[in-house]
């Protein structure tokens, strides 16, 4: 079984930093799309970043270009979403997802995510 577990997320003010990290088991890592999805009251979920863990390949959304940073560390089965200049528009609760047929590119719509966190609250104020 596959399993997704989010942490880092709290309160930060805004400027601040976070880091989350998203730990995955159950499966075989590599060669999986992940991806950090948002949401925030009265909004659907939004993709953040993805990235292809066999190669490494990263997708950022317009709205956290410059200011988030997706990475991975295999020897962990994890990855990483460092946010700095936190804003309160980036106030919501995070989640890793899984995607498990992508390769090279990986899909936006959650819809393409089969497996999911239970996802870390940020909150910045």
């Amino acid at each position: 079984h596959v399993q997704l577990v989010e942490s880092g997320g709290g309160s930060v003010q805004t400027g601040g930093s976070l880091r989350l990290s998203c730990q995955v088991s159950g499966y075989l890592y590599g060669g999986n799309c992940l991806g950090w999805f948002r949401q925030a009251p009265g909004k659907e979920r939004e993709v953040v970043a993805t990235v292809y863990t066999g190669i490494g390949n990263t997708y950022y959304a317009d709205s956290v270009k410059g200011h988030f940073a997706i990475s991975q560390d295999t020897d962990k089965k994890a990855i990483y979403l460092q946010m700095n200049s936190l804003e309160p528009d980036d106030t919501a609760k995070y989640y890793c997802a899984r995607n498990s047929y992508a390769t090279g590119s990986c899909p936006l719509g959650q819809s393409s995510y089969d497996y999911w966190g239970q996802g870390t609250q940020v909150t910045v104020s």
